[in-house]
């Protein structure tokens, strides 16, 4: 599998790239834990078949302490026990949030109450924001033809400011 296009090539949309990374920066700084956002971006990537995302968050959710059990889980999240009420709600969350077109009313009231109940104003932000963020990530890398297998943990930290 090629790539059909670095998007570090084009001076704009290697801004956009560096940028993006620096915003997911702010993220970082939420009370959500890092594990927790790990598994929500490793859905989302699972469910827009990028690659290279999914290499990225299984790795980046390893470093962060998830064990290979739950990683291997997260696709069948729902039948599977390893999972607490809150990760539920937020992998819920998560798929709705990016399925959008396959519910007339994008994420439900009953998805969004199931987080509300777990999560804080600061979590349920950071939860949408890294929400959208990895939906626009996946839908890049889906486009350019981006593959996954050789990302190391923490090789994006020379795109910081």
């Amino acid at each position: 599998m090629e790539p059909r296009f670095n998007l570090f090539d084009s001076p704009t949309a290697a801004k956009v790239a560096k940028r993006f990374y620096n915003v997911s920066l702010a993220l970082e700084e939420s009370t959500l834990p890092k594990s927790l956002r790990e598994l929500v971006e490793l859905r989302v990537g699972q469910i827009n078949g990028c690659g290279f995302c999914v290499d990225i968050h299984t790795k980046e959710a390893s470093a962060a302490g998830e064990s290979a059990v739950r990683l291997a889980l997260v696709s069948a999240w729902r039948h599977s026990t390893v999972f607490t009420e809150a990760e539920r709600a937020a992998l819920a969350l998560a798929e709705e949030g990016t399925r959008l077109a396959d519910a007339a009313q994008g994420v439900s009231d009953a998805t969004w109450a199931e987080a509300r109940k777990h999560f804080d104003d600061d979590e349920l932000g950071t939860l949408v924001c890294v929400i959208s963020l990895i939906n626009a990530a996946t839908r890049m890398n889906v486009i350019v033809n981006k593959p996954g297998g050789a990302y190391e943990p923490g090789m994006f930290a020379a795109l910081s400011d």
